[in-house]
């Protein structure tokens, strides 16, 4: 039988008083509950485990601070498994740091890197500096996903590393190559900005810095050129990519459609559906680590004459032999499009092969250079005049009710509005953008990767020579803007989350080659954002409101300065990127199409003019589903889906509330994603659009009855607003409480 003596062995129970009293909780019926429950019954399970579901079932609207007291517990048996894996006094909490590393790099967990370019004098002082009561800043959901997906443990899945150790590891790893007379300050100071969760950095980097497996960056794109050669290079590729870790994003639109010819014989080509259901296969077969299948977004153009076959890939019915389940979708759209959807025009569906044949220029390296002309739109008219054979005219409404209609049904495809990408792109100097990469924020120049030659040397000896295209590569991490904000430390922390994302660039390891050297041209980076709804509670600024949009203007303007300065000032310590002669950053026309006329703007401009930019882009917000839990905060610049919710586990069920949820910010968080107007969120995005080099994952949540009308008319005013991209259509089959907008 269970006793409160065995539970204090555990020095939880004990420690339970002084939580309360801290987290001002009332804890008395809790205890006698526990009490109770451990003296009449034979207790399988783990004592910590009893007493987290037990805190759990006290969250509510009214007692959130429950998810800190059940934290605290799992602290506690982390901290219990940790000292009992690495043979130390489980009263530390924290053991040697130095120990640390050296047994998980003898076990192969971590890089040898940590040892061999840090001193153990140097490691041991970085252990000094680990602050254990940042443990406490995590909420129990942010701390279960840190501690179950991110944290180092040894072969036989056995707690190692603890939440402090990691931030601290990923400091090092990422200040591994600075210059050694300020090398311990730069690591010190990414400690601060990742322990107080001011940021987060993505995925990838927060499971593999530090480790000896995997790679860091985020994003990659490709572009698939129309040759069966360069069609399975990319498939070998974007698997290769797949296994380590990457969320891709994939151009088909130089692939010739259905019908085309081959080496001149007529009517050959199967199209791209096929080549996509080979994508599909490849999403599910090679997964992620073995953690999640393939990621994989394929784009398309929305003139291109398999256009509708594709728009069909996703759906439940139909020939199921014509159908890629597995993979996302995107439209690759010009302003001409919608401005036909919306005059009820006509709209012409062309083969990109023939196009190049006969016209003898690609449709897809052209945009309009302004609004509502160009020369983009001048190429379409030509090969409509000139009569292709594989031309098709279409109602461009029918088209769109065809994009509508599987956005509610299965979420894509995702929007790409590629004129007003081009026209923003500040590196027109170098090439075109097609599409966007598996989440829609990345936004930078692409090409096919070509094979050039292929001979024997050496009699057994096989050598293929490729040019290599732009393979974009993205590196992320996003600022907290719950914590960071409030706290007003945007200054001092954009500028050391700047040189911890350009740090990736020249620590990590890319398993494809044209991808690494992509990443040294353009040294391309994300700065991005989450918490934003947390932030206008904490606030108390209404979601539906022009102060909301106003905010967002303001503060989005403020990251961009910072972030580009910072760019600036590590362009004087260490150069600008390769392709910096001749970009909009070098010519000032970047701010000029901004409006960014003020006198430190201008200061600013005439600085990177002398002095250059370190990366070629900067800027892009992601979604951030996952690193925004860790941190306590909400989605990226989404609404929350509601101020209070359960989440189902395998082993029990974990209640979730909006952060800071009190009575003072319920009324914000009251109007969540499907109730508040999105019109207004269309607005907030143009504002923070304006500011961001790059995209943003921007997420439309509608219920799933809205009027067509109600939808077409939020496409269009994103694409009026000037909105680069847009994500999931996310409708719900439930009815939706006062949803007012969407029936108007």
């Amino acid at each position: 039988m269970a006793t409160t003596t065995q539970l204090k062995g555990l020095h939880v129970f004990e420690s339970i008083n002084e939580w309360a009293n801290e987290l001002n909780i009332q804890t008395e019926r809790y205890k006698e509950k526990i009490e109770r429950m451990l003296d009449s019954t034979q207790v399988q399970e783990d004592y910590n485990d009893i007493l987290i579901k037990h805190a759990l079932e006290n969250i509510d609207e009214a007692s959130t601070d429950w998810t800190y007291f059940a934290a605290r517990i799992y602290l506690q048996s982390l901290y219990q498994k940790a000292a009992e894996n690495r043979n130390y006094d489980e009263s530390l909490c924290y053991g040697s740091f130095y120990h640390l590393i050296a047994d998980l790099t003898k076990k192969g967990i971590y890089s040898s890197k940590l040892i061999t370019r840090y001193t153990k004098e140097e490691i041991e002082y970085f252990g000094q500096l680990l602050d254990q009561k940042r443990d406490l800043l995590f909420t129990y959901p942010g701390i279960y996903t840190l501690a179950t997906r991110y944290l180092a443990v040894d072969h036989n899945k056995n707690v190692y590393e603890l939440p402090q150790e990691r931030w601290m590891v990923i400091a090092m790893y990422l200040m591994q190559e600075e210059d050694l007379s300020k090398r311990t300050e730069l690591v010190q100071e990414a400690y601060w900005a990742l322990s107080n969760l001011y940021m987060t950095v993505a995925t990838p980097t927060l499971a593999n810095a530090g480790k000896n497996h995997g790679q860091l960056s985020s994003c990659f794109i490709d572009t698939v050129g129309d040759s069966l050669q360069g069609i399975y290079d990319s498939n070998t590729d974007i698997a290769g990519l797949s296994k380590n870790g990457g969320g891709i994003g994939v151009y088909m639109g130089k692939v010739r459609a259905r019908g085309s010819s081959i080496k001149g014989f007529k009517g050959m080509s199967s199209g791209v559906v096929p080549w996509i259901k080979q994508l599909n296969n490849t999403a599910v077969s090679v997964d992620q680590l073995g953690t999640r299948k393939g990621a994989i977004t394929v784009y398309l153009d929305i003139w291109h004459r398999d256009i509708e076959e594709f728009l069909d890939l996703k759906l439940n019915n139909g020939d199921d032999r014509l159908r890629a389940h597995d993979v996302y979708t995107g439209i690759c759209i010009p302003d001409l499009f919608m401005e036909q959807v919306e005059k009820r025009g006509d709209w012409y569906l062309f083969d990109p092969h023939e196009i190049r044949q006969v016209m003898g220029f690609s449709l897809e390296e052209f945009y309009d250079e302004r609004k509502g002309d160009g020369e983009w739109r001048e190429k379409y008219e030509a090969c409509i005049q000139a009569n292709l054979k594989s031309t098709k005219k279409v109602a461009a409404i029918e088209i769109m009710k065809r994009i509508m209609r599987s956005q509610l049904e299965t979420g894509a495809p995702f929007m790409f509005y590629r004129d007003e990408v081009n026209r923003q792109n500040s590196n027109t100097h170098m090439g075109m953008i097609y599409c966007s990469n598996l989440c829609t924020e990345i936004t930078q120049n692409q090409s096919p990767t070509e094979l050039i030659e292929q001979f024997i040397e050496n009699e057994n000896t096989v050598v293929k020579k490729f040019k290599s295209g732009d393979f974009v590569v993205c590196n992320l991490s996003s600022i907290n803007l719950g914590r960071a904000v409030i706290d007003e430390v945007l200054e001092r922390l954009i500028s050391i989350q700047v040189r911890m994302l350009d740090n990736v660039i020249d620590i990590n390891s890319l398993p494809i080659k044209q991808a690494e050297i992509t990443n040294r041209k353009y040294r391309a980076i994300g700065l991005g954002t989450f918490g934003w709804h947390h932030l206008l509670a904490l606030k108390n600024i209404e979601w539906e409101s022009e102060e909301a949009v106003k905010f967002a203007d303001e503060l989005y303007e403020k990251v961009a300065f910072l972030t580009i300065k910072s760019s600036m000032e590590l362009s004087k310590e260490k150069g600008h990127y390769p392709l910096f002669k001749g970009s909009k950053w070098s010519d000032g026309t970047y701010f000029s199409d901004k409006g960014y006329t003020t006198e430190k703007w201008m200061n600013l401009r005439e600085d990177i003019a002398n002095h250059g930019i370190r990366n070629a882009y900067l800027m892009a917000v992601a979604p951030n589903a996952t690193t925004s839990i860790i941190a306590g905060s909400t989605a990226s610049i989404d609404p929350i889906f509601k101020p209070y919710y359960i989440e189902e586990k395998k082993d029990y069920r974990i209640p979730n509330t909006a952060p800071d949820l009190n009575h003072e910010t319920y009324h914000i968080y009251r109007r969540s994603a499907y109730i508040v107007d999105q019109r207004w969120s269309v607005k907030q995005n143009a504002a923070r659009q304006r500011h961001i080099d790059q995209s943003i994952s921007f997420n439309i949540y509608v219920p799933n009855n809205i009027k067509a009308s109600i939808l077409l008319d939020l496409h269009l005013q994103a694409w009026k607003e000037g909105l680069k991209t847009t994500y999931y259509i996310r409708s719900t089959s439930n009815d939706v409480e006062e949803c007012e907008w969407c029936q108007s």
